[in-house]
């Protein structure tokens, strides 16, 4: 009687053949996105992420919900907590929502660049990483008909 052919477990990164590594990339746990936001650090395996997350196309609007998060736990004890008409208590949340935006609008790129630091990384990183995102786009967007070829700068 023929024995039953076993497959081969692929390799953990997903690899279907020898010497192809793949790279995944590893994501905060909740917990830890939630130290994260909070301004605490990460472990330095995950330092690709944080500057993946401060230098992506929308790094931005991922600062402004880390902000959000921040101030989540005084919206709500503003709003359930304190024993005022519940027209007070709106308004009080909402200007200390936006408050809270403004000085973090204020100090985005400085935080990011701090974020990036304790990730690993040199000072400037972050922001020359965006530099040069930005100008790889304005290249690209400025020559959608290029003379003298065709195709994409990479």
């Amino acid at each position: 009687m023929r024995s039953p052919v076993r497959a081969r477990s692929a390799a953990p990164g997903g690899a279907y053949r020898r010497g192809v590594r793949t790279q995944q990339r590893r994501r905060p746990t909740p917990w830890q996105w939630v130290w994260y936001a909070y301004g605490g650090g990460l472990p330095r395996d995950l330092s690709p992420w944080v500057l993946a997350d401060t230098t992506g196309r929308r790094w931005w609007l991922r600062h402004l919900a880390r902000v959000l998060v921040q101030v989540l736990p005084l919206v709500v004890a503003c709003l359930f907590v304190v024993a005022v008409p519940l027209s007070y208590r709106v308004g009080a949340a909402a200007g200390g929502v936006i408050i809270a935006l403004l000085y973090s609008v204020a100090f985005m790129t400085e935080t990011t660049e701090h974020r990036v630091a304790k990730a690993g990384y040199p000072v400037g990183t972050a922001a020359q990483l965006r530099e040069e995102r930005a100008e790889r786009e304005r290249i690209e967007r400025e020559s959608p008909y290029r003379q003298g070829g065709a195709g994409s700068f990479d």
